[in-house]
């Protein structure tokens, strides 16, 4: 599908991978709104963008508080008449061991990685069906696939989208509707610095892998190319992305690595 003109929501969008999606989909005339948090931040991007700023409309939202979802995809639909895209960016991630881990944050965690996520997903959804056309595209984690340490609530988290949107597409992939699950390896973003420790804190410490990872205008290119594509699922990263076929080919193998490999 050609993505040029369309109508595309972009959740997560004040910083990092969101932003440069922004950045990079204004340069298609895509009609825009972008959603996160901060609002400070999301004015940053569409500053950034290119093309016509009427076309680029800032919705703030805060995934954690469900309750003020729908009436952020009234206001989103608003905006341009419909949604033909939506993206599923916005994410929190964890820096800490399971023992030390407060049920709190993977409350946290999973309100506003799964269910957030869910919930915007459902809003939009009816329409799209409706209309019989539509794509979802949500960003998990090369950690959907398989687990680390220091990250067994945002794993869990990323696992259980990829069970959600891998029966959604079951369902509606008949009725015109693309559902895309995006995978990233290390991406050159500041989620580490915001990651939650044990008690719920942030990390404030920017990992190596992060820091030499992928580029997100780079990312963004490659993601755009894939929505643009018959693909349902992707992995776009480094070499990191080897650890799907290394699990997958040799699961006690792969098991020994991870428990030494330096994740941080």
């Amino acid at each position: 599908m050609s993505i040029h003109t369309k109508v595309i929501w972009i959740t997560g969008a004040s910083s990092g991978i969101g932003s440069a999606l922004a950045i990079e989909l204004s340069k298609l005339d895509c009609q825009l709104i972008l959603s996160s948090r901060s609002v400070e931040g999301l004015m940053a991007t569409k500053e950034h963008c290119s093309g016509n700023p009427d076309h680029i409309v800032v919705v703030p939202l805060d995934l954690k508080s469900i309750d003020n979802i729908e009436e952020a995809y009234h206001v989103a639909s608003q905006a341009f008449g419909t949604i033909d895209i939506l993206i599923n960016n916005a994410g929190i991630s964890q820096r800490s061991l399971t023992v030390d881990t407060n049920l709190e944050v993977y409350t946290k965690i999973m309100s506003v990685n799964f269910l957030g996520t869910v919930a915007i997903t459902k809003a939009v959804l009816p329409d799209m069906l409706t209309r019989g056309s539509g794509q979802i595209v949500t960003i998990t984690s090369l950690v959907g696939k398989f687990g680390t340490p220091l990250r067994s609530g945002y794993a869990a988290s990323k696992h259980a989208l990829h069970g959600f949107f891998d029966s959604l597409r079951a369902e509606v992939s008949s009725q015109g509707i693309d559902i895309v699950l995006v995978c990233p390896g290390f991406v050159q973003t500041d989620i580490c610095l915001r990651a939650l420790t044990g008690d719920g804190t942030e990390h404030q410490t920017m990992d190596s892998g992060q820091s030499d990872g992928m580029h997100p205008l780079l990312f963004s290119k490659k993601l755009i190319a894939v929505m643009q594509s018959n693909k349902e699922e992707v992995c776009i990263g480094g070499k990191e992305t080897f650890g799907v076929i290394i699990k997958r080919l040799f699961p006690n193998l792969f098991s020994k690595m991870i428990r030494n490999m330096n994740v941080v």
